[in-house]
């Protein structure tokens, strides 16, 4: 018989009833936990166990429908697919539970979802496309074809990188990660036949890719390692390639980025503010600039350095380059 590892955990958890409570408060649970038990299974327990009010969204218990995502010591997590003893060696043996947004909580780890999915449906999340009432065969693609979907499709829709998103918290009208993987995940599909119109949705000012501030916080909250970064990326070059690109500061600093690079092999920060907002635009950066050049963060334009490499980078660049700018 196998000999289960135990430990003992305490479990700081994030208590709420929007019904009754004027603010949350956290609760404390002591635990023998064995080895071989997730995080929901402590959810579980809580409320088995504790407190039958506790309250919490679970389903399948297999990684699939999303809905028992919660935070741990602030890291996202899918409730029924991470181990405690993984987390505890991380973090120790305190581990505070949290909902994904404690702004939207209604219960305990239940939260109002509706800004998330709101953002999720408005870039037409499904597949577009003619078909007939009547099929005699299958509507088959090639492998190549399903490759270009780069796994997009396995996303579950959990919203942990919604909510780990700095650029959500700071800005309401931008869609936020899932929702953007989810338009480049159809617009790969070379089913569909409503690319053009995903893109004026995903390319406007404010809420679109051009929002992003990649940070890599969703590639580090996706339980399904789908990285929705390398996603939005994808969407500005499909933007470029279908002429959409606007001539705005977004879009020429994407232009000015490749620029310094191909020609240093590093960025020019000084330079890339130029291109970007143009030389009247520089003028309300001078503070920050001066900061930064004392603390040795940019050089002089005259004194910007070339890499030792920079033969080299520039056959990467142009290797990687699929997209004329």
């Amino acid at each position: 018989m196998k000999n289960y590892k135990k430990r003992t955990i305490i479990f700081n958890v994030f208590r709420f009833n929007s019904e009754t409570d004027h603010l949350p408060h956290y609760k404390k649970y002591e635990m023998e936990v064995s080895q071989d038990e997730v995080v929901l299974d402590i959810l579980n327990r809580i409320k088995w166990e504790f407190d039958g009010s506790f309250s919490y969204r679970r389903s399948c218990r297999h990684g699939i429908c999303g809905s028992c995502a919660i935070k741990v010591n602030q890291k996202p997590v899918l409730s029924c697919k991470e181990n405690v003893f993984h987390l505890a060696d991380m973090f120790g043996d305190e581990l505070t539970l949290e909902p994904q947004d404690e702004k939207r909580a209604i219960k305990d780890m239940v939260i109002d979802k509706k800004n998330f999915w709101q953002k999720y449906s408005s870039v037409k999340p499904y597949l577009v496309a003619e078909v007939q009432s009547h099929p005699t065969k299958e509507n088959i693609i090639t492998q190549e074809e399903a490759d270009m979907l780069d796994e997009a499709d396995y996303c579950i829709q959990c919203g942990n990188c919604f909510y780990a998103c700095p650029a959500v918290g700071a800005n309401e009208d931008y869609l936020g990660p899932a929702a953007l993987l989810k338009a480049f995940r159809f617009n790969a599909d070379v089913r569909d036949e409503s690319r053009s119109e995903r893109l004026d949705i995903v390319n406007e000012p404010g809420s679109g890719v051009w929002d992003c501030v990649k940070c890599y916080e969703c590639a580090e909250a996706c339980p399904k390692e789908l990285s929705p970064i390398s996603k939005i990326t994808k969407l500005h070059n499909q933007i470029f390639e279908d002429g959409k690109a606007l001539n705005n500061v977004a879009t020429r600093h994407a232009v000015g980025f490749k620029s310094s690079i191909k020609k240093h092999g590093i960025l020019d920060e000084g330079e890339l503010v130029r291109y970007s907002e143009g030389n009247i635009g520089v003028l309300k950066h001078l503070p920050e600039a001066y900061a930064m050049w004392k603390k040795g963060k940019i050089v002089m334009p005259w004194d910007m350095p070339n890499s030792k490499n920079l033969d080299e980078i520039k056959k990467l660049v142009d290797i990687a380059s699929t997209v004329e700018f």
